[in-house]
């Protein structure tokens, strides 16, 4: 096997674990899954990392990140707060439909977590990341449009959160991507509508 540095191979190993869970499942992404998917020795597995639940974190953390980053761009790119929304939201949305089965493993990780006698935390970090990432993101969006929000920042993460947590296994189930688009356009507008200029 070719030399790689520990960073290279945990790239390598997050990856193949993404591939073999959205072909096989969360429960049967074992370790020795993984390395034989990553072409490597099982013994670099415990070298990159220190268990399987750091690798599951892993996978959760990148698959969150890459899809607020998108609406992070969007946003940025908007001139305005109800267009940035708009795309901001939009450019979320076609993350799921480009990659629907990445987004089923997370679903599929969270009760898998909360069914495991010690994962529970699992779980519980990944919805902290999910919440942590949407508060950045709503704060970041009236930093740049120079408006509040009209309730705390927390609460609109987590109804933010929620609205596409559940439009996204809404649409897993139905692939109804008209009526889909419909409540992202309704979130968008009701979220602008919570947003007032900040005072002079």
């Amino acid at each position: 096997m070719t030399r790689m540095a520990m960073k290279d191979r945990r790239e390598a190993l997050i990856a193949a674990a993404v591939r073999v869970m959205v072909r096989e499942g969360v429960t049967k992404t074992t370790t020795r899954a993984v390395v034989n998917e990553a072409g490597m020795p099982l013994g670099v597995f415990h070298y990159c990392f220190n268990a399987r639940e750091e690798l599951l974190q892993e996978v959760i953390t990148r698959m969150t990140d890459a899809s607020v980053a998108a609406a992070k761009d969007a946003f940025a790119q908007a001139g305005d707060l109800a267009s940035g929304v708009s795309k901001g939201l939009h450019a979320f949305w076609e993350g799921v439909e480009k990659d629907p089965g990445e987004h089923l493993v997370t679903y599929e990780l969270t009760a898998y977590a909360l069914r495991q006698a010690g994962l529970e935390d699992l779980a519980r970090r990944q919805y902290a990341h999910y919440l942590r990432l949407h508060e950045e993101l709503l704060r970041e969006v009236a930093e740049r449009n120079a408006i509040q929000w009209a309730v705390p920042l927390p609460v609109l993460a987590r109804y933010l959160n929620s609205v596409l947590d559940g439009l996204t296994l809404c649409w897993l189930v139905d692939r109804d991507g008209d009526h889909t688009r419909q409540v992202l356009r309704l979130t968008g507008e009701h979220l602008t509508s919570l947003a007032s200029p900040v005072p002079d």
